[in-house]
């Protein structure tokens, strides 16, 4: 006998139940899924394998219009096994679910790119691992940053549409291309259209939640004068604080170090802290002018923050970012090292595609 609640399930294109690991990779499964997964959730499958883990309202800032259809849709990849969700313990509260890539989602992943499952490099419970590592609130957080930049430009009225992420690098991408000198929290490029006039930045962030020594922080420039000197590009780098107190105590840090590089102008170094956002405008992101840059010596030197696509103005002289990898895809020795990773995925989701399965999703 076919339950009410069954049938719901079946006309929403529900499985009813959560399969298990094995029939998620089965062949039927497959085939279900191959009727029920838009374009946009595929981009997302891509955005969990890249980044390891989001929370709801990450996913909601990166691809959906409200926080009903983000649920909605995420319950259904859920009870597919495309996605796997936990939901961490916390003192106070509850915290937010967060969502990684499931079995099923990793097997479709992997045959879009011709791949077998185990040359994706996945693995189910390497995947919720991440649950109790000690980087948890790290990740979220270094996602959290660029979830916001997308929010961002997906919010921008369309008919002014001038601002767009351009590239994301996670950190274990960013380790494969320089990890034998410096490891970066992630890369990122935002670009700005004005008419017929295209202006772009890049950088490689350090994201900090409060817990290394500030000397620590301030040796992580020396690494970066290396890499700046290994690749003939001088990167900007962003260090990203949680409260103005511990933006000040790092400048001073970062300034002791950069004062004693043997090419200062190589290593571009800039920093905001997450206190500033505030309302500043109803989507609030790091393109904002949070940015301090490290001119000189002195740390405390008064002056303008830049937004983050003003940043270049603020280091005369700064070549414009070239045509890399960071949008094309790994190249070169990077590809030939990791041949099955997948290239990093688009950061600006494809538009929706309501259909009769995912009319809630629109």
């Amino acid at each position: 006998m076919i339950t009410t609640t069954t049938r719901q399930h079946m006309l929403r294109g529900h499985l009813p139940g959560r399969r298990t690991v094995r029939a998620a990779s089965s062949v039927e499964h497959q085939a279900m899924l191959a009727s029920r997964l838009t374009t946009r959730d595929k981009w997302l499958l891509a955005l969990l394998h890249e980044h390891r883990v989001l929370t709801t309202a990450q996913i909601q800032d990166a691809a959906f219009p409200s926080g009903r259809s983000a649920r909605q849709r995420l319950r259904d990849l859920y009870l597919w096994r495309a996605v796997s969700r936990f939901q961490p313990f916390q003192q106070l509260g509850s915290a937010p679910m967060h969502y990684v890539l499931g079995p099923a989602g990793a097997a479709v992943l992997a045959a879009e790119h011709g791949l077998e499952l185990k040359d994706l490099g996945y693995r189910h419970d390497r995947a919720m691992g991440i649950a109790h590592n000690q980087r948890l609130a790290h990740t979220v957080g270094v996602n959290d940053f660029f979830t916001s930049l997308i929010a961002r430009s997906r919010h921008t009225p369309a008919a002014s549409r001038t601002e767009a992420l351009g590239a994301w690098w996670s950190e274990s991408r960013c380790a494969r291309h320089f990890g034998d000198l410096v490891v970066p929290d992630g890369y990122g490029r935002w670009r700005t259209h004005h008419g017929n006039t295209t202006r772009e930045v890049e950088w490689f962030l350090e994201f900090d939640t409060g817990t290394e020594s500030l000397t620590k922080v301030g040796r992580k420039l020396t690494a970066y004068a290396r890499l700046a000197e290994s690749t003939g590009i001088a990167t900007p780098v962003l260090v990203w604080l949680p409260t103005i107190r511990r933006e000040a105590g790092a400048r001073s840090a970062l300034a002791r170090v950069h004062a004693d590089l043997d090419n200062p102008r190589a290593v571009p170094v800039a920093t905001a802290s997450a206190d500033l956002l505030g309302p500043i405008s109803p989507h609030p992101s790091p393109a904002e002018a949070v940015w301090l840059p490290l001119t000189s010596a002195r740390a405390d030197r008064a002056g303008p923050r830049y937004s983050l696509i003003d940043l270049a103005a603020a280091w005369p002289g700064q070549p414009p970012p070239t045509d890399t990898a960071g949008d094309q895809g790994e190249a070169g020795d990077g590809a030939a090292a990791a041949p099955y990773r997948l290239p990093p995925p688009n950061p600006i989701p494809p538009p929706a595609t309501p259909n009769r399965i995912t009319r809630d999703d629109a």
